[in-house]
Parts: structure tokens; C-alpha cells; sequence
């Protein structure tokens, strides 16, 4: 959460307009994020664990990311 915290106050009221939707996988890492969702009204989406097509966006990004 510290990160999203710094996130948040970088983006400020800006940050509903950036970030209208999260998807993450249900990892233990990602429990926070409910309480993100309630304080910054954020729409959390969780997908399958290893299941990555819930979530072929991200995927495609990662790759896209790892390429360069």
C-alpha cells in the first residue's frame, strides 16, 4: 500500500481520471488492495491465479515491456 499511498498523493485529484480500474491476480501481495478500492473509489478486478487470459491486456503489456 505505501506505493499506491505515494501514487495517490502524486497524482492527487488527477488520479480517478489515470487510474479508473486495477487488475491484479489474487496473490497475497494484492490483499490491500480492497482497502484502496473504498479510500480512492477505484474499481478492483481480480483474476485467476495463473489464468492469463483474465487478464490479456496486462499480459500483452508485460510482453511488450519485457521485449524493450
Amino acid at each position: 500500500m505505501k506505493a499506491f499511498d505515494k501514487l495517490r498523493e502524486y497524482y492527487g485529484s488527477k488520479w480517478n481520471q489515470i487510474f479508473k480500474s486495477i487488475t491484479t491476480d489474487n496473490g497475497s501481495e494484492f490483499a490491500d488492495l480492497s482497502d484502496l478500492e473504498q479510500v480512492s473509489k477505484t474499481i478492483v478486478y481480480y483474476a485467476h491465479p495463473y489464468t492469463s487470459c483474465d487478464k490479456g491486456s496486462v499480459e500483452r503489456h508485460n510482453g511488450l515491456i519485457r521485449r524493450y
